[in-house]
């Protein structure tokens, strides 16, 4: 299927590897100019080589950022003042008991995983009105739904995406702008990967125990019973990044391999 995205510019957050490199790889296969962003200048920069020399795209560039920090932020917008999809993709998360979560932690947490959408949205939401077409998508999470017990302070950042884009697609009536959320389950990404295999190590089980466990006894109700792709993420957002995506709007789609216990 011809996506439509050639020539098509977007900013996908948090994407030097796991779902948000996906998304970026994904994007750049359908001849859209990308722009990855990663904390670090040295991330950045190898995440560009690696996915120009995976997709053949040139038009891949990086941009380094701290969404914990305004100015970074502000910097980042500077230096790219108009985009014509924006993935808010970048987020922290961490298994923390509800006691020793701190107030640090809860602003942490909400400034770069709710904050750091809100900021880019406001910067390029009106300039996506103006010319009539954008997208914005907020990568957020089953957890929105389902707020795990081991981490309420990252649930609670995750149901607030889905409001703030929702509200959003409110304000889109009459263009070609949309705003969705996508609902990833637990997926395989660096970030979990390193949580699971502290897990098998201090249980002294293999990776594949760990997952087999972790489906049982912390995701019970997922139905693919494994750990999701990234790649598969990115599907979904690559399709709603494209034209083609149109009558989709203010919707909050899944990709969680039916952990979510319901059906609509």
């Amino acid at each position: 299927m011809e996506l439509q995205l050639k020539n098509k510019t977007a900013l996908v957050t948090g994407s030097t590897a796991g779902i948000g490199y996906a998304i970026a790889r994904a994007l750049a296969i359908e001849n859209t100019n990308v722009y990855i962003n990663g904390r670090t200048d040295a991330r950045v920069n190898e995440a560009v080589g690696n996915l120009k020399a995976e997709t053949g795209n040139q038009n891949i560039y990086g941009l380094s950022a701290d969404f914990s920090k305004v100015d970074d932020i502000n910097h980042l917008i500077d230096q790219l003042p108009e985009i014509d999809i924006l993935v808010n993709n970048v987020g922290i998360f961490e298994p923390k008991e509800f006691a020793n979560i701190t107030d640090d932690d809860w602003l942490r947490f909400f400034e770069v995983n709710v904050l750091s959408g809100v900021r880019l949205s406001r910067a390029y939401f009106d300039r996506m009105r103006a010319k009539n077409w954008g997208r914005i998508i907020f990568i957020s999470s089953e957890s929105a739904y389902q707020i795990p017990a081991e981490m309420i302070h990252y649930g609670m950042t995750k149901t607030a995406q889905i409001a703030v884009a929702r509200g959003l697609a409110e304000l889109t009536v009459g263009s070609e702008v949309t705003v969705n959320t996508v609902l990833p389950g637990p997926t395989f990404s660096e970030g979990v990967g390193d949580f699971i295999k502290s897990l098998a190590a201090d249980n002294n089980k293999t990776i594949d125990e760990m997952e087999t466990d972790f489906f049982n006894d912390m995701r019970g109700t997922s139905i693919i019973k494994r750990f999701i792709d990234p790649a598969e993420i990115a599907n979904m957002v690559t399709y709603l990044c494209s034209p083609l995506s149109s009558a989709t709007n203010g919707a909050t789609l899944r990709v969680d391999g039916g952990v979510i216990k319901t059906a609509f």
